[in-house]
């Protein structure tokens, strides 16, 4: 492990747990350096490899777009185990450019080193909660490897799944999930015969075991059907409506449960599904135009989700640590802010890019600030160390703080809003869910 990829999984563990309520590994048991290729799905842009890196066991060198190989990052994309991946509209040398990226997959794998590489190629603008056809790239890049060392090792090939309750949301959930390791040493003979019917199967095999790590809807046409339920119901993934006492490993086998009933439906011909899924789509658009909230019906029925003792307790109480936190956190964040909107139009790159330049610009205007306090206030340098590592903390205070007194608001509006229509056709919903939905 290269030391500045130690030092950034080691920043990036404790920036991801301010990031991320939640997060949840399974079956992370696999060896640090195991001659594994790990194919994961790519919901999440630049934070995939980041949360993945940080926070899996294994030690990977993950393959990235060439793109991102500027001459001046360099040294930072070494050092960070990235090796560059070249498409066909990248150059005409393409074929040339990644023989010289597979050979050194072949080495890192010859020595017990992991490569993790995206299996679907590109992540979607509009956040889906599916599987796109996994590129046969890490099949043959495994095989290839075996090749160049005339199959004197095992080398591996494992699904690995990536799930968020919402991608670029301070406060949402994370899940991480590897599956079983295959052995490719025992497709020798078949590989041997027919090697791109091997790669096919293997192809196939993993792109099976990616959708088991993760919410899998086959038809797109009916991704916001099985969000729509996962708000009613309160027990999947969504972010925003769930029931927060679910444990998130429950929701998240709620959310597949959900999805393997519905790709085993053959949904557009069944009238009372397509109806029901017009009318959950009227329901949630019509909530939108009028600016209410799911939690505004739900609370009709269950005032504790009016209670503001929690965010009065906060605005009362950690108001000191909120204004410290804002001191030092508001011109990174607004800097920030603004740059990443302005130059990244695709919102999918906002939260890994804000988080990442946000640590870097948070460095940069904090390091004079403990300089000063250490030598003028504080009586031992290590308690400046000690409180520069604390900023990162003390700013989520003030993230929570603001959060905290617009839920007051909110909850405070709640009584004034007549919900009895849309508290009527929830009700009308949830009981169509249960007769149509045995999942449900």
């Amino acid at each position: 492990m290269r030391p500045f990829y130690f030092l950034l999984a080691i920043s990036l563990w404790y920036s991801f747990k301010l990031f991320y309520r939640r997060q949840l590994k399974i079956n992370n048991k696999h060896p640090r350096y195991g001659s594994t290729i790990y194919v994961s799905n790519h919901p999440n842009s630049f934070m995939d490899p980041l949360l993945i890196g940080s926070n899996n066991k294994p030690i990977v060198h993950f393959m990235a777009r060439s793109d991102v190989f500027k001459w001046w990052l360099k040294p930072v994309v070494w050092a960070a185990h990235m090796l560059p991946i070249y498409r066909q509209h990248d150059g005409e040398d393409t074929k040339t450019k990644n023989q010289g990226s597979f050979d050194v997959v072949n080495r890192s794998l010859s020595i017990g080193r992991n490569i993790l590489i995206f299996g679907e190629g590109f992540t979607d603008d509009t956040p889906i909660r599916g599987l796109k056809p996994v590129k046969k790239g890490p099949a043959r890049m495994g095989f290839s490897a075996l090749e160049a060392i005339n199959w004197s090792k095992n080398i591996y090939i494992c699904a690995l799944g990536i799930n968020y309750t919402d991608r670029n949301t301070i406060g949402s959930e994370s899940l991480l999930v590897n599956g079983e390791r295959i052995c490719l040493n025992d497709y020798k003979e078949a590989y041997l015969a027919s090697p791109s019917r091997v790669i096919n199967e293997i192809t196939k095999l993993i792109e099976t075991n990616m959708q088991e790590c993760i919410t899998h809807v086959a038809d797109k046409n009916w991704y916001s059907f099985h969000e729509n339920v996962m708000q009613l119901t309160r027990k999947g993934m969504n972010h925003v409506n769930h029931d927060d006492s679910i444990p998130l490993k429950e929701r998240w086998e709620y959310s597949r449960r959900l999805a393997k009933w519905m790709n085993a439906q053959n949904l557009d011909e069944q009238e009372e599904l397509v109806n029901l899924k017009k009318e959950m789509d009227g329901y949630f658009n019509l909530q939108k135009r009028m600016k209410i909230q799911e939690r505004f019906v739900l609370a009709k029925d269950h005032p504790e989700l009016k209670n503001r003792t929690t965010e009065l307790l906060i605005i009362l109480f950690a108001w000191p640590l909120a204004l410290l936190g804002m001191i030092h956190g508001f011109v990174p964040y607004i800097v920030t802010k603004k740059f990443t909107e302005k130059s990244f139009k695709r919102k999918v790159f906002w939260g890994s890019v804000k988080m990442m330049l946000g640590k870097l610009l948070g460095t940069i205007y904090n390091l004079p600030i403990i300089i000063i306090v250490t030598h003028y206030w504080l009586p031992y340098w290590w308690l400046g160390i000690v409180y520069f590592f604390l900023i990162p903390a003390v700013c989520w205070v003030a993230w929570k703080y603001v959060v905290a007194i617009s839920e007051f608001r909110i909850k405070g509006a709640m009584d004034k809003i007549d919900v009895s229509k849309f508290a009527a056709r929830r009700a009308e919903l949830m009981k169509r869910i249960k007769e149509l939905i045995p999942v449900a």
